[in-house]
């Protein structure tokens, strides 16, 4: 596992937005884009967990609290899709949180409700990535 090749997948998943933004276009429901984003992922031989489970450990204890990401691919990115008019911080916030937790390189935060879509994803890198051999 090295840098060039979470760079890559994460590169190769953006291709996969910008073909589903393409044929369905902005202004539906993230819903929509997260089961064409899946399909299409998977069409291209991706290995996706969609909405993921990530357990959530409190003082030791796992708590019964539900969090999913949106997905996880080749659990090396986290993806998280918006239909959103604007990403805000929070937004931002809650992807690096779910690359703590589930232990991911990098995160890519995907605005569908954009006309550019090449412009709205956001690869997120922590630790983990900047650790990698390049």
């Amino acid at each position: 596992m090295n840098k060039r090749i979470v760079t890559q997948l994460s590169y190769e998943i953006m291709g996969c937005a910008i073909r589903v933004h393409r044929e369905l276009g902005p202004g539906l429901l993230e819903s929509i884009y997260k089961h064409c984003m899946l399909h299409e992922m998977e069409l291209n031989g991706f290995s996706v967990y969609h909405e993921q489970f990530i357990p959530i450990f409190y003082r030791g204890v796992e708590m019964s609290a539900k969090l999913r990401a949106d997905m996880v691919v080749n659990d090396l990115v986290v993806v998280e899709i918006k239909a959103v008019e604007t990403i805000l911080p929070i937004h931002e916030a809650q992807l690096h949180t779910y690359m703590k937790l589930l232990k991911v390189p990098q995160g890519l935060l995907i605005n569908f409700n954009t006309e550019n879509i090449s412009r709205s994803g956001k690869p997120i890198v922590n630790e983990i990535f900047r650790s990698l051999p390049d």
